[in-house]
């Protein structure tokens, strides 16, 4: 159900940081992090420049714990580890990650700490990059989502905003489109994400859960290329047009000196027409049944979203 690129995975010593070049070893798979201080286009930032969407992912990891365990008759599968983003004079911020499953489960729990371990205030930016493609993807498949606004990055996305939500075959020359989402919630905080695809395998679907209390933000990547065929659902805590936009918004986000912050999010597999149809039917219930309102671009988007 991921998508993977053509890179493979890549070591972090060909990470190329300047303008595009994150791109030569982004692998795809079903999740890849972005940040932790940036994200986004490349941008300059107060005369710091910056490259696409951060250092996080070429950072290797220490490994904490890679183990099963029998608790009752459930066997659980977890792996920790921790990532750090750090250079001398700060910052110096790390992600801690715990990914648990269960041995004939749907779903796979990810459980992050992402803390400032300096003595400066640093921005804090992450978005939560999740790739899926063929055959879930396809021009049967439709985003099930709490979505309450939708907008358009840029022109390109203006046109056929109305479609945000399908999809169609491959095509040559596809323009990538990018839409921003602001998601209704659940009684318990949480937002909902879904792709599902009714005539693949009798119905089968991926459902992403995450709270907006701490990721406020929705992005999708609908690509539609030949080669490049992939919908990335992307649950952040800023858009995609880099940080500066967010410091000129006054919606750029800061983690203090040993402040840190803890995010939950469930990937869970839906199989069969039915459990579609009563995971759409919740959707609904958090939503509403009247489509999001469309806006017209990014700043629009982000005067609405401050007036809740």
């Amino acid at each position: 159900m991921a998508w993977m690129s053509s890179t493979g995975i890549s070591s972090p010593a060909f990470y190329e940081p300047e303008g595009l070049g994150w791109l030569r070893g982004f692998f795809g798979g079903l999740l890849t992090t972005c940040g932790l201080t940036y994200f986004g286009r490349p941008t300059i930032d107060e005369g710091e420049e910056l490259g696409l969407h951060g250092r996080v992912s070429y950072i290797p990891a220490r490994l904490h714990v890679c183990r099963g365990i029998w608790v009752g008759d459930t066997y659980l599968m977890e792996v920790e580890g921790e990532v750090r983003e750090s250079k001398v004079f700060e910052p110096n911020i790390s992600l801690t990650r715990r990914i648990e499953s269960e041995l004939g489960g749907s779903k796979l729990a990810i459980r992050d700490t992402i803390r400032n371990n300096g003595w400066y205030r640093q921005p804090f930016m992450v978005l939560y990059h999740f790739n899926l493609g063929h055959p879930l993807l396809g021009k049967d498949s439709r985003l099930v989502a709490t979505s309450q606004l939708v907008a358009p990055r840029d022109s390109d996305a203006a046109d056929g905003i109305e479609n945000y939500d399908r999809f169609e075959d491959p095509q040559k020359g596809y323009r990538e489109k990018v839409y921003f989402h602001d998601l209704a919630t659940d009684e318990n905080g949480y937002a909902y994400a879904a792709l599902l695809n009714y005539s693949l395998y009798g119905g089968l679907g991926v459902v992403i859960r995450f709270r907006k209390n701490v990721l406020n933000r929705l992005i999708e990547w609908k690509m539609m290329g030949e080669g490049t065929y992939v919908l990335g659902i992307e649950p952040a805590n800023a858009l995609v047009l880099g940080r500066d936009f967010e410091r000129k918004m006054g919606t750029l986000r800061y983690l203090e000196p040993q402040e840190s912050v803890e995010v939950e999010i469930e990937v869970r597999v839906i199989e069969g027409a039915s459990e579609l149809e009563r995971l759409e039917s919740m959707i609904r219930s958090v939503r509403g049944t009247d489509r999001p309102r469309l806006l017209k671009d990014a700043e629009s988007f982000v005067w609405e979203t401050k007036k809740v």
